[in-house]
């Protein structure tokens, strides 16, 4: 069992949650994309979130989006047309890591923010804090989900000491990421860069404000790994980037670039050793820009994120499992009522060795397969059932999360868990609610 530490609790890691990913609402311009990845199986690491308070559970909250009208811009090194203008900068002359600082300390930020917490009528608050980036020149910052977890305000905090309240747009826990907006204009947008575009060994640079207080540091490195699989303290399991940058708690959320100043991913996490084990450095994570481009973009624009899904939960095949004569592959472990999967037929205990002619040895591959297609797409799959090969076609679907269904469940279970507390002996007496 692995063991986390973060700056507020202890906690334990275990199995993942599936992502969230967007698709554009547009038919005539959907198309496949890269999206975020959530994992079923996954290696558990000792890992620690590097801000804020981390929490459990993976369901997508959204508390507002922008109001009509809007018109906001994103900089991109390269990337397909979006609905939000892309502005195309030319990022191809390679840079110190003081060229990339001085060009870019400026679009970094400091976020801190107050937790309020209420325990039978004792209330205490705290403070954590972390980094983030600017996003657009009017006012939207991207940051890690877990920096502004259960947070009661906000405040963002630029590189010339202005101060700003943020609003939260909207955040996507599965994937640890959340869009802030502040009422701010001309401001220096980060350029976004391709985080498919890596290699092993390649030069990057982290600014953010570690510990909280080291405001606006920058620290170097190179990509020791990518796609690692980490399983983070909050169950969610990602897909990230290992670098041997120095990240710290309040490096959260903050941009890692290469060395033409662009943003290929956030820092969100880091390898911690429990008291009893040697010291571990320098082994800290990014999220890739890419894999949660479009879930930002969705956030933006549409105040909620959308996912392709075909309704089924799937487990891998192990070897100790091959061995008694089953395929390699993906191993159906619920299907959704309703759902696209159940409609074309998929049956619980199918094991998916195949997809649209490439092969499924992993639940992974799987679940980045369904990720990278769009709503109406045909997904042509191999199943094994009880020594059987069948062939079934599954329509993929569209599943959409908005905050107004969250926010009611979440007040009923207050509202519950009130009453509940009501019902103890002495409870009314001794916090004065009376008979």
């Amino acid at each position: 069992m692995s063991e986390f530490n973060n700056e507020n609790n202890n906690g334990v890691f275990s199995s993942g949650t599936p992502g969230y990913t967007p698709v554009d609402n547009d038919a005539e311009n959907s198309k496949p994309h890269r999206h975020g990845h959530g994992k079923i199986i996954a290696l558990a690491l000792v890992v620690s979130l590097l801000a804020g308070a981390a929490g459990a559970g993976g369901v997508l909250a959204i508390s507002g989006a922008s109001g009509e009208g809007s018109h906001s811009q994103i900089l991109e090194g390269v990337r397909p047309n979006s609905t939000i203008d892309v502005a195309t900068i030319d990022t191809s002359k390679e840079m110190t890591p003081a060229e990339v600082y001085a060009q870019n300390v400026a679009s970094t930020v400091g976020i801190t923010t107050s937790i309020t917490t209420n325990f039978f009528g004792f209330v205490t608050t705290s403070a954590a804090s972390g980094s983030g980036f600017v996003l657009t020149d009017d006012g939207y910052i991207l940051t890690n989900y877990h920096v502004i977890e259960d947070s009661n305000s906000i405040k963002v905090s630029t590189y010339d000491g202005s101060s700003y309240d943020a609003q939260l747009i909207g955040y996507d826990e599965s994937n640890d990421i959340a869009v802030l907006k502040i009422e701010a204009e001309g401001l220096s947008p980060v350029v976004l860069g391709d985080s498919d575009n890596l290699n092993v060994g390649d030069s990057v640079v982290a600014i953010g404000n570690p510990l909280g207080e080291l405001t606006f540091s920058l620290t170097s490195g190179v990509i020791s790994a990518l796609d690692r699989q980490v399983t983070l303290s909050s169950n969610v399991t990602m897909d990230l980037i290992q670098t041997d940058c120095a990240i710290n708690s309040g490096n959260s959320g903050g941009p890692l670039f290469n060395l033409y100043g662009e943003v290929i991913g956030i820092t969100n996490a880091k390898y911690s050793s429990s008291g009893s084990e040697a010291s571990i450095d320098n082994i800290g994570f990014a999220i890739p820009i890419n894999h949660v481009l479009n879930i930002v973009t969705s956030i933006i624009e549409n105040g909620y994120i959308a996912k392709p899904y075909i309704g089924v939960s799937v487990l891998t095949v192990d070897e100790d499992t091959q061995s008694f004569g089953l395929p390699a592959g993906a191993a159906v472990k619920s299907v959704t009522e309703g759902s696209p999967a159940e409609k074309a037929g998929i049956q619980v205990n199918d094991i998916i060795t195949a997809a649209n002619g490439t092969e499924i040895s992993t639940s992974e591959e799987l679940v980045d397969l369904v990720s990278s297609l769009y709503e109406g797409a045909e997904l042509k799959l191999s199943i094994y059932r009880q020594g059987e090969e069948l062939e079934l076609t599954v329509t993929v679907g569209e599943q959409i999360q908005s905050a107004l269904a969250n926010e009611e469940q979440q007040a009923q279970v207050e509202e519950q868990s009130m009453e509940e507390y009501s019902r103890i002996p002495g409870f009314r007496d001794f916090f004065g609610f009376g008979y």
